[in-house]
């Protein structure tokens, strides 16, 4: 069964980015520090990370996100969603506007204008597809920004939360729970490696 996944890094004091994130400062100002996990050398990090682009049907992200990641700063051969790691997965945007070019033309790009419920619906279609053509038991994963992960648990269609807690407090910066609908989560799974604290719950 195809599950919805957000999964995101987040600071102690539960910011997603640093202060002032921008085009060219996408994780604000010290937002580095709450994905040094995921460029780390250690063996359990890579693990943590190796797991979670492998169960990787299909992806979900906000349009802000999609530009940050396709613009000419974003994602190359060394950096990206599952950038060394075997296969890759469909990215589904939620947008109000299509961009007119992509840079990163070689990936699987879809484009959702009707809201976020449709843009999961696409990308569960998409995860069910590939599940079938590789035998693989295979996952939405909500990848980001925060507004998007914290409007789909408000909507009641994360089934999964993993966050991977960074030992920062960045003070200010992009907040992941603001104003959020209540939910009660059942934590699966506590992974604690060099550079963060991975955290697994049920959302019900």
């Amino acid at each position: 069964m195809t599950r919805i996944i957000a999964d995101i890094s987040v600071s102690l004091d539960g910011f997603v980015t640093g202060p002032d994130p921008g085009p060219e400062n996408g994780l604000g100002t010290g937002g580095e520090a709450l994905h040094t996990w995921a460029f780390s050398d250690d063996p359990d990090e890579r693990r943590v990370l190796s797991e979670a682009t492998a169960r990787s049907g299909a992806v979900v992200l906000g349009r802000r996100l999609f530009d940050l990641v396709d613009g000419p700063n974003g994602w190359d051969d060394r950096s990206g969603y599952g950038a060394a790691e075997v296969g890759r997965p469909a990215f589904v945007v939620v947008t109000s506007s299509p961009p007119r070019s992509v840079r990163l033309g070689d990936l699987d790009w879809r484009f959702v204008t009707t809201g976020l419920p449709d843009a999961v619906t696409v990308a569960r279609e998409r995860a069910a597809t590939a599940s079938s053509e590789t035998g693989l038991d295979l996952d939405v994963v909500l990848m980001g920004g925060g507004a998007t992960i914290a409007s789909a648990l408000d909507a009641g269609l994360v089934d999964t939360l993993t966050l991977h807690l960074a030992p920062v407090v960045l003070g200010a910066g992009t907040p992941l729970f603001t104003g959020a609908a209540p939910r009660t989560l059942v934590r699966r799974s506590v992974t604690a490696t060099t550079n963060s604290t991975h955290l697994t719950y049920d959302v019900l």
